[in-house]
C-alpha cells in the first residue's frame, strides 16, 4: 500500500515564493493560516495574510493592497460577507496590541477596536451566533485575569450587549487565551450557537450570544441552588475527579487549556455535534510547566458531559500511549512553541471522524474514535535538531477515498534551516515532501499555520497556499490533485475560523463551500 500510494504523489511544484515581501527582506509570520476567496467580485481569486502588515496578493503573488501595522498577526484571518450592504467580502484580523481591526474589500480600515483592557488577540472567530443573517465577530485576551476574557462585536463595530464575558462577579474559573481558543456552534440545535473557550487554566469558558455563561449538567452539582456553569466544573484525566470537583494532585492529573484550540464536529455521523478539545495534561503537584506530561484530547456534549455512544466510550479518555511529554517550551531564541489545534477529519472514509492533532512532542497524532492511533500514526516530524509541526489540512486529494493529510514543519533556528511541506497517506505513511524556501532575511523559515487547499488557477490540479515564518506567502501545485476532495480545508477549518470544518467533502472554489 505505501509503494504505490507513494508512486501516485509526485513532490509538490513551488509556483511562488515570498509573496508580500520586499526585495530584501519578510516579515515574520506566525500562526495565521492565508485565506483565499474572490474578495472584491471580480471574478478572480485573492490571497488574504497576515504577518504584521495585511496583505492582499493576486493568484500571481503580486500585492493588490498592504495594511500596515508594527503589531503582529497571530490568528488566522477570518474573511467573509460581514457587512451585506457593502461590495465584496471583509477581512477581520487580531493583532497584537489589544487591536480588532475589519478591512474592506479593497484594503481600508473599516473599523479598529480595543476588545479587553490590554493584551494580544490570538483568538478570533466569526459566526451568526444567534441566527438572525448577520455575523458577528467573536475575540479572545491573551492576558493574565480571570474574567473578561471574551467579547463580540458587530460587523459595524459595535460591542455586542452583554460583552466581554465571563463578565465579573460571576461564578467559575478562567485566564487568558494563548492560542486560536474558540471554537462556535449550535450543539444543542436550537438555531443560535455557544461560544466555546478553553483557558489557561482546567476549565472552559462556554456562553450563550448575550454572553450570559451555559449551564452544566447536575451530575455536577448545584451552586447557589442552580446547575454549575461550564467554567466551574474543572476538566480532569479521570471523570471522578471531574465530578468530585478537584483533582488529588500527584496522582490524579489535569489539562490546561492555555494553547488548546477546540474545534465541533459531528463526529460519528449522528446529527449532533460535538466539541472537540486538546489538553495539556500535567502533574498539578509539580505545575505547569514543570509538570507537563503529554496532550490528549476531551470529546464534550453540549451539557459539559463526556461523549460516548453504543459503540465507544469517551468518558474515559485515550490513554498516554505515543503521547510524549514537551520536546522543548518557552525556548524562544531556539525554536517557536508548539501549539495544538484539534482537527476532526474522516480519514479512512468510513463516516467517522478521526482526530489530528501536532504536539510539542514531536508528532502529528491521530486518534480513532476507538481511542487508538492505528497503522503508521503518530508521524514523527522529521528533521535534525528540533522540530514541530503546524496544524494540518485534510483531503482526498486523488478521489479514492482515503484522505491525505497536508502539513508544514519548522525547524529549530538558526543555520538558515528550514521546514518542510509534507503529505502523508489516511495511514500516516509518508508520501512526499519537499522542502520550504530560504529565509528572506532571516536565518531560519517554516510554516507554523495549517495551510489552505484551493484550486487557485486554471488548471485541474489544487494548490497549497502557505503562510511562513520568512518567505511570505509561498503556493505549491499539489501533483495528482484533480480530484480533490476536502475534510478540513483550511486554518480552523473554514474562512470564519470558528473550529468547524466547512462542509464535509466540499469543493472549495472560491473560498468557501
Amino acid at each position: 500500500m505505501p509503494a504505490l500510494a507513494a508512486a501516485q504523489f509526485n513532490p509538490p511544484v513551488q509556483q511562488w515564493a515570498y509573496g508580500g515581501c520586499s526585495p530584501s527582506t519578510c516579515q515574520t509570520g506566525w500562526y495565521s493560516g492565508p485565506a483565499v476567496a474572490d474578495i472584491d467580485n471580480d471574478n478572480a481569486l485573492e490571497i488574504v495574510w497576515g504577518s504584521y502588515d495585511v496583505v492582499a496578493l493576486s493568484i500571481s503573488g503580486s500585492v493588490d493592497w498592504r495594511g500596515s501595522n508594527g503589531q503582529r498577526v497571530w490568528p488566522a484571518i477570518a474573511v467573509a460577507d460581514f457587512d451585506v450592504a457593502s461590495a465584496g467580502l471583509e477581512s477581520a484580523v487580531g493583532r497584537g496590541g489589544n487591536q480588532l481591526t475589519l478591512y474592506s474589500a479593497s484594503g481600508a480600515v473599516l473599523w479598529t477596536r480595543s476588545p479587553f483592557a490590554g493584551g494580544e488577540v490570538r483568538s478570533l472567530a466569526a459566526a451568526d451566533i444567534d441566527g438572525n443573517g448577520d455575523l458577528e465577530i467573536v475575540v479572545g485576551r491573551a492576558s493574565s485575569g480571570g474574567t473578561l476574557q471574551v467579547s463580540v462585536y458587530e460587523h459595524d463595530g459595535t460591542l455586542r450587549p452583554g460583552w466581554p464575558a465571563r463578565r465579573a462577579g460571576e461564578p467559575g474559573n478562567g485566564a487568558g487565551m494563548y492560542n486560536e481558543n474558540l471554537a462556535i456552534g449550535d450543539l444543542d440545535g436550537d438555531g443560535q450557537s455557544e461560544i466555546y473557550a478553553p483557558t489557561d487554566t482546567h476549565y472552559i469558558t462556554a456562553l450563550h450570544p448575550n454572553g450570559d455563561q451555559l449551564l452544566a449538567s447536575t451530575a455536577y452539582g448545584l451552586s447557589g441552588g442552580l446547575p454549575k456553569t461550564w467554567s466551574q466544573v474543572g476538566v480532569h484525566v479521570d471523570q471522578a475527579a471531574d465530578l468530585q470537583g478537584f483533582a488529588d494532585c500527584g496522582t490524579q492529573h489535569r489539562p490546561n487549556f492555555a494553547n488548546a484550540a477546540p474545534a465541533i464536529a459531528d463526529m460519528d455521523g449522528n446529527g449532533t455535534l460535538e466539541l472537540i478539545v486538546p489538553g495539556d495534561v500535567y502533574n498539578c503537584a509539580i505545575g505547569d510547566p514543570a509538570g507537563d506530561l503529554y496532550y490528549l484530547p476531551w470529546i464534550l456534549k453540549r451539557n459539559r458531559t463526556r461523549w460516548s455512544n453504543a459503540s465507544v466510550d469517551w468518558t474515559v479518555i485515550p490513554a498516554p500511549g505515543q503521547s510524549g511529554a514537551p520536546l522543548i517550551q518557552g525556548q524562544f531564541a531556539t525554536i517557536e512553541d508548539a501549539v495544538v489545534n484539534a482537527v476532526p477529519a474522516d480519514l479512512d472514509g468510513d463516516g467517522q471522524r478521526e482526530i489530528l492533532m501536532q504536539s510539542y512532542d514531536g508528532k502529528l497524532h491521530a486518534w480513532w474514535l476507538d481511542k487508538t492511533e492505528k497503522h503508521s500514526w503518530p508521524y514523527v516530524i522529521p528533521g535534525t535538531g528540533f522540530r514541530f509541526g503546524a496544524e494540518p489540512a485534510v483531503a482526498d486529494l486523488d478521489g479514492d477515498g482515503h484522505a491525505e493529510v497536508i502539513f508544514t514543519t519548522w525547524p529549530q533556528k538558526g543555520g538558515n534551516a528550514v521546514g518542510k511541506l509534507i503529505i502523508l497517506s489516511y495511514q500516516g505513511v509518508l508520501l512526499t515532501s519537499v522542502d520550504l524556501p530560504a529565509p528572506r532575511g532571516g536565518n531560519w523559515n517554516g510554516g507554523l499555520a495549517a495551510p489552505t487547499l484551493v484550486q487557485l488557477d486554471a488548471d485541474p490540479n489544487w494548490e497549497a497556499v502557505i503562510g511562513t515564518s520568512q518567505s511570505g506567502v509561498v503556493v505549491y501545485e499539489l501533483q495528482g490533485s484533480a480530484n480533490t476532495r476536502l475534510r478540513w480545508g483550511t486554518s480552523r477549518g473554514s474562512l470564519l475560523r470558528n473550529g468547524q470544518p466547512a462542509s464535509t467533502d466540499a469543493v472549495f472554489r472560491n473560498g468557501f463551500e
